[in-house]
């Protein structure tokens, strides 16, 4: 009897941890960026609220992108005043994630991070609804002291755009 309970018993502890994981992950990424899926239903969003969409380009393992990310753009991706400001999507470099264009296009992450020219990471573009740069990207680090002031600054700049001032 004991035999026939066992194999339940491993499998049921798989389904528990499983569904445990699951939510898990969930929750992380809840607490992330969001990854584009569609920057032709982010366009449209964008036009709605009337903002800009705040774009960071980075790759697996970019000890800086981390630091770009966990420092600066998920805390303002989480603040609900950011959300009223701009649309903040990531695009993973080099990826073959599929990917919708502004103009409904499909293609993969790598090809729209190429289409782009993005060289080097993290870089930050901030793009109309339609996807022109609204001003020049903010490629690499820099100065941590300032980046914060950078990504308000293209963010604002972005935003004038948007609205046409």
């Amino acid at each position: 009897m004991k035999r026939l309970i066992a194999p339940w018993m491993v499998m049921l502890q798989a389904m528990i941890l499983a569904c445990g994981l699951a939510l898990t992950g969930a929750a992380s990424a809840a607490d992330g960026l969001v990854q584009a899926s569609s920057f032709k239903a982010d366009g449209k969003l964008a036009a709605q609220r009337r903002v800009p969409i705040l774009v960071v380009f980075t790759t697996p393992g970019c000890h800086y992108c981390e630091r770009v990310k966990n420092e600066y753009l998920i805390p303002m991706h989480q603040d609900p005043a950011y959300r009223k400001r701009a649309i903040i999507r990531e695009v993973t470099v080099g990826a073959t994630t599929p990917l919708t264009d502004f103009d409904g296009t499909v293609t993969t992450e790598g090809a729209f991070a190429a289409a782009h020219k993005i060289f080097m990471t993290p870089t930050v573009k901030v793009l109309t609804p339609q996807g022109a740069d609204t001003g020049e990207a903010i490629v690499g680090m820099l100065t941590p002291d300032y980046y914060f002031g950078y990504l308000e600054a293209a963010i604002d700049e972005g935003g004038r755009k948007v609205r046409g001032k």
